[in-house]
C-alpha cells in the first residue's frame, strides 16, 4: 500500500500546513507550477519519493528535474501526469490522443486551480485535479489530495482545504 499527497500550483508557495498533511505518505506527486526549486528542494528533503511534472510558469531549472509527461505505475495502477489536461468533458485535443494511447487508469493534472476528482467513463480513466495549493491564482481556499493505492485500488479519498488563498500562515 502506498499513502499519496498531490498537490499542484505552489507557485513557490510551500507552508508548514501543507508539509503538515504530507507527512505520513509515503509518496507525493506535484502536478506542475511549482514556481521555484525551492519547493522541489523542501519536498525532496522530505525523503519520501517525489513525482512530477513540469508546468507552463516553471523555469529551465524545475524543467531539468521534470518531465513534462510523467508515466508510471504505482501499486499496480498505471498514472499519467500532466499539468495542462482540460477536463474530462473537454480534454485539450492532444491529451485525449495521449489518453487512449497510453491507456492509464488515472490521468493527473493541474493548472486549473480547480479541486476534481472524476471517473471519466468513456476513457476510462480516474482524472485527478488537487486544485491549487499556492497562493497565487483565482482559487479561493488552498487544497490538496491525499489518497492511498493498494493492489490496484485507490481509496481513502481526503481532500484538504488548507485555508484562504490570501490568508498568511507561518
Amino acid at each position: 500500500m502506498k499513502k499519496i499527497g498531490l498537490l499542484s500550483d505552489t507557485h513557490g508557495y510551500l507552508d508548514e500546513r501543507i508539509l503538515h498533511f504530507l507527512a505520513d505518505r509515503d509518496e507525493i506527486w506535484h502536478a506542475g507550477d511549482w514556481g521555484s526549486v525551492k519547493v522541489s528542494d523542501a519536498l525532496e528533503e522530505t525523503g519520501k519519493t517525489v513525482r512530477g511534472v513540469y508546468g507552463n510558469i516553471d523555469g529551465q531549472d524545475i524543467r531539468l528535474i521534470y518531465p513534462e509527461k510523467n508515466i508510471f505505475v504505482c501499486e499496480g495502477k498505471k498514472i499519467m501526469m500532466l499539468h495542462i489536461v482540460g477536463s474530462p468533458s473537454k480534454y485539450y485535443p492532444n491529451v485525449k490522443a495521449l489518453i487512449k494511447e497510453n491507456k492509464p487508469d488515472v490521468i493527473v493534472c493541474g493548472h486549473s486551480h480547480i479541486l476534481r476528482v472524476q471517473q471519466d467513463k468513456d476513457l476510462n480513466v480516474l482524472y485527478m485535479n488537487p486544485g491549487a495549493a499556492g497562493r497565487h491564482g483565482f482559487h479561493k481556499v488552498r487544497s490538496l489530495l491525499l489518497f492511498e493505492i493498494h493492489e490496484g485500488k485507490i481509496d481513502n479519498f481526503n481532500a484538504v482545504e488548507l485555508g484562504p488563498r490570501t490568508e498568511m500562515i507561518f
